[in-house]
């Protein structure tokens, strides 16, 4: 039973890591953007407030867009999901108009 496990387990990692996108950028792309906001491109982390572009710098292309409602004062509201151990763990992140307003995710690592 414990082999049987840890084979499923291995199977998982190795998947995951097929699966990983590789994020690149250089100092001077990133340059611009606040202090804050480039330290966490950096350590491939997301917050509250940054924009579309910066998300890419730092976790790359979601694995879905969907295009939500806008809000009633009209402005433009997507969700990108991104998932992780072949889907076991999501995040979804909402931008209103181009800025993350909402992070939703049953990431552990996502906080």
């Amino acid at each position: 039973m414990k082999k049987a496990i840890f084979l499923v387990l291995s199977l998982l990692v190795l998947l995951e890591a097929g699966c990983t996108k590789s994020v690149r950028y250089s100092e001077d792309e990133i340059r611009g953007f606040p202090i804050d906001v480039q330290e966490h491109i950096r350590n491939g982390a997301v917050t509250l407030g940054m924009t579309q572009s910066q998300v890419r710098y730092a976790w790359g292309a979601p694995d879905s867009v969907i295009v939500l409602v806008p809000t009633e004062d009209g402005k433009n509201r997507e969700e990108w999901v991104y998932g992780k151990f072949v889907g076991v763990f999501k995040t979804r992140l909402i931008f209103t108009d181009g800025k993350i307003t909402e992070m939703l995710s049953n990431d552990p690592a996502i906080k």
